[in-house]
């Protein structure tokens, strides 16, 4: 579904992706793994079109994305969430969800429709917008500012407006940093509910390695910008070139 070809971004001299290529699947959740400052948010962003990639191509089900700005490549099916929360926080939590699901294909064609549309279009919208927040049991906060939510919730709220989104593709940085230790279990347990549709395609940035293990069919890492190793995640992690890149050489725990 998704592809990247040699893959690389040069900040002056400094390579800081470094010719990746790779192809992730239908149906499969990979984890990109690797120490700080390999590369892992910023091949994120390439992926993306947060950065203009020095070299290399993104392709999504055969159709090549290079050069295309972030809000293309998220028409086209790409979808991503941040390390930090990307929300309105002074419209409420429906309606953060609302203009969401109007950017959709199908919100696309409603968006031409002026304030004097009929009331069936706006209706529908607001349905499937509660529709969502009643996956992420959030229905009880659809009234609230999202400036008022505790971190957690807003957390949630940016998974819902992925989910409005529709994509073929989620990526995560990161989806519990910041979160509590009650908070996180939260999120994983959205992102379990994803992996179930196995016509999409999960990428996830995670330091946490537990998390790794439990949600990762596949981990590739980065180190240096450069991807080092790529395959299932007991055989990845026990890797001597992950033990030195990524853990120092420091066993991990079975």
């Amino acid at each position: 579904m998704l592809e990247t070809h040699n893959l690389t971004v040069r900040f002056g001299g400094h390579v800081a992706v470094n010719a990746v290529s790779c192809c992730f699947e239908p149906g499969t959740l990979t984890a990109i793994v690797g120490p700080n400052g390999a590369g892992k948010t910023t091949y994120f962003n390439l992926i993306s079109g947060q950065l203009t990639a020095t070299a290399g191509s993104v392709h999504l089900n055969g159709r090549e994305l290079t050069g295309w700005p972030a809000s293309a490549r998220t028409r086209a099916g790409l979808g991503r969430a941040f390390q930090l929360t990307n929300l309105f926080p002074n419209l409420s939590v429906l309606e953060n969800v609302r203009l969401a699901v109007q950017a959709t294909k199908e919100g696309a064609h409603r968006r031409g429709l002026n304030l004097w549309s009929i009331w069936s279009d706006h209706a529908a919208l607001t349905q499937r917008a509660l529709e969502i927040l009643q996956s992420v049991s959030m229905s009880a906060q659809q009234n609230a500012p999202v400036a008022s939510l505790p971190h957690g919730d807003q957390r949630k709220l940016e998974v819902a407006l992925l989910m409005a989104l529709e994509p073929a593709v989620y990526m995560f940085d990161e989806p519990t940093a910041g979160m509590s230790h009650d908070e996180a279990p939260v999120i994983l347990d959205l992102i379990r509910q994803l992996k179930k549709d196995k016509t999409k395609t999960i990428l996830l940035v995670e330091h946490k390695m537990d998390v790794v293990r439990e949600l990762a069919d596949r981990i590739i890492v980065l180190h240096n910008g450069t991807l080092v190793a790529d395959g299932e995640p007991n055989g990845v992690i026990a890797s001597p070139i992950v033990q030195e890149a990524y853990l120092g050489k420091a066993k991990v725990a079975a």
